[in-house]
């Protein structure tokens, strides 16, 4: 079977899970659950009663019209809705119900551009008549009611009016990530259509002053027909190409349209969004998002699983171009009454004290990273956080990929001071929204679980032939056996694919593509993507595990493992290794690690070449492209494929060119 009980394995995480934080007595006294017994009574309701507990959160929402029934669902036809027959507009719940509860000279929206001397201030004053304008500029250019506009920008507050503007209008708006290539761009523009595209001029991000976003643009724009108007930004007052007839500068379209919109009233499961995630086959996923699932789930996980109170400044370092963004930027924290941050640089620039600078200057109380930020961070010293005063922090989270003991304990004891606590996230661009979480003020966290899940989501781990295993210590795949609001609703223009990846291989489930394993107290632990599995001698690893294990080296700053071609073991464990700052690579450091991986796990797990490097390859947003690392391990350094999303295509080169 393709998972496994590894005893040894067992053995290593059930003695990791005695590392255990209580919740801080503080928070607990102040959370909006506040005790295990409190959760487990709500959690109880919520999957005893789905159609009621759901009911009960969607009146954090305001509708223009309720719902005749809460849900219907078919996995065996992928086939889900909520809230049928109800009407609502995600534009109006983010902006216009606040001002006319009287918030509306309430910060919306706290902008920290590249450099620091850049800020802009939004209320939801300020959104609202921005967002009106902007709404009847795209209705100037003919967009309508279900029209899909691609918006191609950096991380500027043109970017959140742009996504809440079509929302507004019944646009579908499918945002490209800013750092995205011109193929990359097209394959997106025409797989949906679009037929309006918003960009900026250039981008600033880090030391790059002059990012070429209106010329990538015009490259995409020769093959894609469906585009008709393009309207700009202007960000940096870069010298810029405007084609007549197409190319609408922002400031002049806004400043010509009408003070008025009214928001167009939406089904809700009319589209909201399209957000486009890699696919097996090559060519990229649409996932759709429809509007009033989506918007009860994201306010309602907003609210208790960052455990928001009204003022407090709210920081998720995401960018908007994927679905966290979405979700814990935008729509989440907004329909809230959020303050939410929105930060254009990045975490190195001027210098590696740059978040904890931006944390002190606006006294940031919740902040929302990625491990992989936490790890760049953490490799270069605790000196830098030091010298910022972090004591405004009340709340910590991860999202991204499963967080390592290591980051972990060095974002609890560094940045949080040992009183903060960690919400380590799990959930997908397809879920939505967060979905195995712990609670601050109820879980006991553990470095590495995400522990618990969230109200509502009943998970189930399988194993290969879909045999639900039952009770605790066991792994094996992750899937859901109902649905939550939020759950995309297809892959857009391609159903049978949305059925065929996600409710084929298990029939009735959702497969979510993750390995997990349940622990004793009945903890998750999220083991990695099923096909980031190496089997070696007949034993199935996980990359997540054997990852973690290296990092708990004191000198390990970042680990990635894949597998490549072994003649007698099937495949072999090939370890690329990033040390933290000035930690010396010698023949000792990998002996060292070899021996805590077989310790941890198993000598069948000890990495067979261990590769030291000054970075990985990864895409803007963190990811590691393991398909590149895979193919340089098997010396198939010829096809290594695109590597033009990568944030540092010269790491490759280096990459190769010391291949063991």
């Amino acid at each position: 079977m393709f998972f496994m009980l590894r005893k040894a394995f067992v053995r290593h995480y059930l003695i990791k899970s005695m590392k255990s934080f209580k919740p801080n007595e503080k928070i607990k006294d102040n959370a909006y659950i506040g005790s295990i017994e409190k959760y487990n009574e709500i959690y109880d309701y919520s999957i005893k009663n789905p159609e009621g507990f759901w009911a009960e959160q969607a009146e954090r929402i305001s509708w223009f019209k309720k719902w005749g029934k809460v849900w219907n669902w078919d996995f065996n036809k992928a086939e889900i809705s909520w809230f049928e027959g109800a009407k609502l507009n995600a534009c109006y719940n983010c902006v216009d119900r606040h001002v006319e509860n009287g918030f509306g000279n309430e910060t919306a929206l706290i902008w920290e551009g590249n450099n620091s001397s850049e800020n802009r201030k939004l209320t939801y004053d300020d959104l609202l008549r921005e967002v009106q304008l902007a709404a009847n500029s795209l209705k100037d250019l003919g967009v309508a009611k279900g029209d899909r506009v691609c918006i191609y920008m950096q991380m500027i507050p043109e970017l959140t009016i742009a996504l809440l503007a079509c929302a507004r209008i019944g646009a579908v708006h499918s945002v490209v990530f800013g750092a995205f290539s011109p193929d990359s761009l097209e394959s997106r523009i025409n797989d949906s259509e679009c037929k309006v595209l918003v960009t900026q001029d250039a981008g600033v991000r880090g030391t790059k002053t002059d990012i070429p976003m209106k010329k990538n643009a015009d490259e995409t724009l020769k093959n894609t027909p469906s585009i008709e108007k393009v309207l700009v930004v202007r960000r940096t007052g870069s010298p810029t190409e405007m084609i007549r007839g197409r190319d609408v500068w922002w400031h002049e379209a806004m400043e010509s349209a009408d003070s008025l919109c009214e928001p167009e009233i939406m089904d809700a499961e009319d589209p909201l969004f399209i957000l486009y995630t890699s696919g097996s086959t090559g060519k990229p996923k649409g996932v759709m998002h429809t509007t009033g699932g989506y918007m009860v789930y994201t306010s309602t996980t907003h609210h208790y699983i960052f455990d928001y109170k009204p003022g407090e400044i709210y920081w998720c370092t995401a960018d908007i171009g994927w679905i966290t963004g979405h979700s814990y930027i935008v729509y989440g924290p907004m329909a809230n009454r959020a303050v939410t941050m929105m930060f254009e640089g990045v975490p190195n620039y001027p210098d590696y004290g740059r978040f904890w600078e931006i944390i002190e200057k606006h006294k940031v109380n919740i902040f929302y990273t990625a491990p992989t930020a936490l790890r760049a961070l953490m490799k270069e010293g605790d000196n830098w956080p030091k010298k910022y005063n972090l004591e405004s922090l009340r709340l910590l989270g991860t999202v991204g990929e499963p967080i390592k003991e290591p980051e972990w304990m060095w974002y609890h004891s560094v940045i949080g001071n040992e009183r903060c606590p960690i919400v380590d996230t799990w959930w997908q661009t397809e879920t939505g929204g967060i979905m195995i979480t712990p609670l601050p003020g109820v879980t006991e966290t553990e470095p590495g679980s995400a522990t618990r899940p969230f109200f509502g989501i009943l998970p189930q781990l399988v194993d290969d032939e879909g045999n639900v295993l039952e009770g605790n210590n066991v792994e094996g795949n992750l899937v859901m056996e109902r649905p939550w609001p939020s759950i995309m609703r297809t892959v857009y223009g391609d159903h049978q694919r949305f059925f065929d990846t996600y409710f084929s291989r298990f029939p009735g489930k959702y497969f979510s593509g993750d390995g997990c394993k349940r622990d004793e107290k009945g903890y998750y632990w999220i083991t990695g993507r099923v096909d980031d599995v190496i089997i070696v001698s007949g034993h199935n690893l996980g990359t997540a595990e054997i990852e973690g294990s290296i990092g708990r080296h004191p000198d390990v700053a970042e680990a990635a493992v894949v597998g490549y071609p072994h003649e007698i073991k099937g495949n072999s464990i090939y370890a690329f290794v990033t040390l933290r700052t000035g930690r010396k690579i010698t023949e000792k450091t990998k002996s060292e690690i070899a021996k805590i991986v077989r310790a941890d796990i198993g000598p069948h797990a000890t990495p067979e070449k261990i590769q030291f490097t000054e970075g990985l390859p990864k895409t803007r947003s963190g990811k590691i492209m393991r398909r590149i690392l895979r193919n340089i391990a098997s010396d198939n350094v010829d096809n290594l494929g695109d590597i033009s999303t990568l944030a540092d295509p010269s790491v490759v080169e280096s990459l190769v060119s010391e291949r063991i």
